[in-house]
């Protein structure tokens, strides 16, 4: 049948459909750390892998944290069936609060996962107003045409799990972020026969953490971390300790704990999301702590210095955490004495090691000792062990997840030592729409996929143009020109005042600003005999004036901000 009698035969409108392809856009994740998001869409039918913050960068000045745009899922919002949480770090579940409002979905995850949002939650508000599943490794759910199944793996936090999601096109893995673990602290080593049972049905895709990928060898058990504590607290007979780590990897917490029993100590919990996280953590069962071990900061004076373990948050030099506060000794329960030791158990995020090094220094200069080596493992899979991985589950395409660029280049790099087609692998960007049914696999498209800044209570409502105001201020200070003039003739009644605030000391800067002052008035009498009263144009004249004069002078230019009053 040529297409002429094709269309005539179907009556036009009602030629068949074009088959859906399956849709894999992430909509953060990719090109950076932190903020991980990704959507599963095939027809009708949209699926949410986490939904995770970010930290904001060094020039992001101001900015509490950074959330990903879902303008994508609130333009499909009848398609979505559901979130789903690999498990409960702040890059896979911190910006819920901020999304949920918009997409209200029903969540689905683990029972530790779900208790640390649920804490979120009860702080926004929207503890009522949002349904959550609980699921455990082993189970499989549908989310419209998708089912999911959860695969126990091994993480810096309990009950993480990879994703199995079948689709009408194939199955695709989603590790989530995982390590090969044989000794974890709190549940199973990682279920690898699940992976290769599904690598030999056949899996269409694989979506892998990226984050360790430019590293050889294994990463280390966290049972590894729990015998460094031993040595440093039997050497520490004297000492109060102090332990700064993420409040979310609860398995790292354990294991001061058991060092604190075995070693006859009391605990105490500083900074509140480490307190959240404690307490959650505790109640669901996945920490275990013996009775009238913990107490209060208020009774740390009734105890003597080597009876006491105190775990904090600030070990990414936050200036608002805990040990920030210890360290300036602007905490009001507790400062540092000379002979402290204190353990930074993680490694400082990229970005983050100008604050984490001012906090180590602030401690030695007030007398305590700092260890900040081999008291810390990853999360995260390295070489040997995505090999591991790739070669169980033998994906036909493979996308690289997790991580800044070079980190999805080093894993990609492994896949195609492998033996992947380099054709194959996909090094997407955030908003990239990637389609691929059981043939084929290409980028088709892009959707909205920016950093939206969290300024307080603000959302959204600090872009990039209020940034670099920011940066400008930071940088090169402000100079505010106030004059009065008279309405109808533009004469001077008072000014121009000259006010500096990060731009000079105006004491030990007083020629310059007089004689600063003298330019503008000169060029302001020039306005009034020439009868400019628009004010658009006065206030150009002063910034180009001023701007002039301040280069020509001293090689600096602030932001310039002139103020006109007028008086009839």
């Amino acid at each position: 049948m040529n297409i002429n009698k094709f269309v005539k035969y179907y009556g036009g409108e009602n030629l068949p459909k074009r088959k859906s392809k399956l849709k894999i856009i992430p909509l953060g994740g990719l090109g950076h750390i932190g903020m991980n998001i990704t959507v599963f869409e095939y027809g009708e039918h949209i699926m949410v892998v986490d939904c995770g913050l970010a930290f904001p960068e060094d020039e992001m000045l101001g900015i509490d944290l950074v959330i990903p745009d879902v303008t994508y899922l609130k333009e499909n919002y009848e398609k979505i069936k559901g979130i789903v949480l690999t498990h409960g770090h702040e890059d896979h579940i911190g910006a819920l609060p901020y999304v949920l409002p918009q997409v209200n979905v029903p969540l689905y995850g683990t029972k530790l996962t779900l208790g640390l949002v649920e804490n979120k939650l009860r702080e926004h508000n929207l503890i009522k107003s949002v349904e959550r599943n609980c699921v455990v490794p082993g189970q499989t759910i549908e989310l419209g045409c998708f089912k999911v199944e959860f695969i126990n793996i091994n993480h810096s936090i309990a009950d993480s799990v990879a994703l199995a999601i079948t689709t009408p096109e194939g199955v695709i893995i989603h590790t989530g972020d995982f390590k090969i673990d044989y000794t974890p602290i709190y549940g199973e080593p990682i279920d690898l026969q699940r992976f290769g049972d599904l690598g030999k049905k056949g899996v269409l895709a694989l979506l892998a953490d990226s984050t360790n990928a430019e590293r050889k060898g294994y990463t280390m058990s966290e049972s590894t971390v729990g015998k460094a504590f031993d040595e440093i607290f039997s050497n520490s007979t004297d000492s109060r300790i102090l332990v700064a780590t993420f409040s979310s990897n609860v398995d790292r917490v354990q294991q001061i704990i058991d060092s604190s029993k075995k070693y006859n100590r009391k605990v105490v919990v500083e900074g509140r999301s480490m307190i959240n996280v404690v307490k959650t953590a505790t109640e669901l069962g996945y920490l275990r702590i013996p009775d009238n071990m913990l107490i209060s900061a208020e009774e740390i004076s009734k105890y003597r210095d080597n009876e006491i373990v105190i775990i904090t948050t600030g070990s990414q030099g936050e200036p608002m955490a805990a040990l920030s506060r210890i360290a300036s000794s602007i905490h009001r329960k507790i400062n540092i004495k000379k002979g402290d030791k204190v353990i930074f158990s993680s490694k400082p995020i990229p970005g983050n090691e100008k604050t984490v090094s001012r906090v180590i220094n602030e401690l030695f200069r007030k007398g305590a000792e700092v260890i900040y080596e081999d008291t810390h493992v990853s999360g995260h899979a390295r070489e040997e062990e995505l090999k591991i991985i790739h070669t169980l589950v033998k994906p036909k395409f493979f996308i690289p997840v997790h991580g800044e660029y070079r980190h999805l280049k080093s894993h990609e790099e492994i896949a195609v030592r492998l033996g992947m087609s380099p054709e194959n692998c996909f090094l997407i960007a955030c908003g990239d729409v990637l389609e691929l049914d059981r043939n084929a696999c290409q980028i088709t498209g892009k959707v909205p996929a920016e950093q939206i800044l969290v300024d307080g209570l603000g959302v959204g409502d600090v872009g990039n143009i209020v940034l670099r105001d920011r940066q400008k201020l930071s940088q090169d200070g402000l100079l505010i020109a106030v004059v009065t003039l008279q309405k109808q003739t533009g004469q001077i009644l008072s000014g121009p005042d000259i006010i500096s605030r990060g731009f000079v000391y105006v004491r030990e800067s007083e020629d310059l600003i007089e004689e600063a002052k003298s330019v503008v008035k000169l060029e302001l009498d020039k306005c009034a005999q020439k009868r400019i009263t628009d004010w658009s144009k006065i206030k150009g004249i002063i910034k180009d004036t001023l701007r002039n004069y301040l280069w020509e002078k001293i090689k600096r230019s602030p932001m310039i901000l002139p103020i006109i009053m007028e008086i009839k």
